[in-house]
């Protein structure tokens, strides 16, 4: 292993195929995943109730199953319509995403004040602006770390990837197909770029993060006139 192996990775076609692969599909399932997560959270954040528990343990069960059992699940539901495995039913596969961004949202909305929505309807806002306006900026932080999750359990999915993926493949089902022939050079550097990419974004996260954080500001208090 050596600086030999990166410029072998990225002379290797099929893997940077996988990368664009796998970026695609994170995308689209992002795409998915925050529409889909955020009405579930304002159907469940209306609902009351034993239909909403119901609901809810409906909702979240993509996060309970096995991948494996999603994967096929998927693979076996959507041949019946005629959509063979792909990129098109991987991401399909991995819209099972939008239950953790409708968690995130769910947390969300329990600091968001109805008053305000209630108010801007009294005073004859349609409901599409007043969401637009008061809600949707309220959910904003959150659907940002919805997107941030959604893409990195899509591009880190194997188990329902491998059972949906038909003949394409994606970063992660290459590297797990090759893996079993053994590790070599080229998965070593691949490993090795994902850990300083990961360690970069978190860095930059954590910068960023002390930056927007407030400063308390010590000001001398001026005396009172007389």
């Amino acid at each position: 292993f050596g600086l030999h192996a990166f410029s072998a990775l990225f002379a290797d076609g099929r893997l940077m195929t996988g990368l664009l692969q796998s970026g695609l599909v994170g995308l689209a399932v992002v795409a998915l995943s925050l529409p889909l997560g955020l009405a579930g959270a304002l159907v469940l954040d209306r609902l009351a109730g034993r239909a909403a528990g119901l609901l809810f343990a409906a909702l979240i069960t993509p996060i309970l199953v096995p991948g494996i059992v999603v994967g096929l699940s998927t693979l076996i539901l959507w041949r019946e319509f005629g959509v063979p495995g792909g990129l098109l039913l991987t991401v399909l596969a991995q819209t099972s995403a939008a239950a953790y961004a409708m968690m995130l949202f769910l947390v969300r909305l329990e600091s968001f004040d109805p008053a305000l929505m209630e108010a801007a309807l009294d005073l004859g806002a349609p409901p599409s602006l007043a969401m637009r306006r008061i809600l949707l900026p309220h959910l904003a932080p959150t659907a940002l770390a919805a997107a941030a999750v959604a893409f990195l359990l899509s591009v880190g999915d194997h188990d329902i990837t491998v059972f949906s993926i038909g003949s394409d493949w994606t970063l992660l089902t290459e590297v797990g197909a090759r893996l079993r022939f053994g590790p070599t050079p080229v998965v070593d550097a691949v490993g090795v770029v994902f850990v300083a990419a990961t360690l970069l974004v978190a860095g930059v996260w954590v910068a960023l993060h002390r930056r927007a954080r407030p400063r308390a500001i010590d000001e001398p208090t001026a005396p009172s006139g007389t």
